[in-house]
């Protein structure tokens, strides 16, 4: 019996640490995320882990080398808030050929039901796909993270990636 939407080869994945203070060292999300794809047939080469600058050339240049080596998926984290240096929304969006507005709505319900209530207003959590690469934007809390790895991109990812590639 066959998974509906599971593609037969490894999904190729970048992820990227959107923050002004974050270290390899120090970027408890980003590890997070690389920690939930090992559940998946996922490959996530050297160069497809980064951590940019609250800065939306940069984020854009880092997401579109990324399109352009023709990964499957990108996962941002960080940057999504509403304080003058949270860009990484204004970067994604003019990139986007599709925004998956259901991903932030069901992120958001999640947040407010499971984990902090009424604060999770202030998240603009949201995915959106640019050529056949599928793109996630989370919080950089771990516990945001956290709730959009297990809830919505893990189990979901496989069919993204074969909706985008049929």
């Amino acid at each position: 019996m066959s998974i509906v939407g599971r593609i037969d080869r490894d999904i190729t994945v970048g992820v990227i640490t959107i923050s002004d203070t974050r270290t390899k060292d120090t970027d408890k999300g980003g590890r997070q995320v690389m920690h939930h794809l090992e559940q998946l047939n996922t490959v996530l080469g050297e160069s497809d882990y980064r951590i940019v600058k609250d800065d939306a050339g940069e984020i854009t240049e880092a997401i579109q080398h990324m399109v352009d080596r023709g990964l499957d998926a990108i996962i941002t984290t960080g940057g999504t808030g509403i304080a003058r240096r949270d860009v990484t929304i204004e970067a994604l969006r003019p990139l986007f050929d599709k925004e998956i507005e259901g991903f932030g709505e069901i992120f958001r319900m999640l947040s407010f039901t499971e984990d902090i209530g009424s604060r999770s207003i202030l998240s603009r959590a949201v995915a959106g796909t640019v050529d056949r690469t599928v793109i996630f934007a989370l919080p950089g809390s771990t516990g945001a993270v956290k709730l959009g790895m297990e809830r919505l991109i893990v189990p979901e990812l496989n069919h993204f990636v074969h909706e985008l590639n049929k």
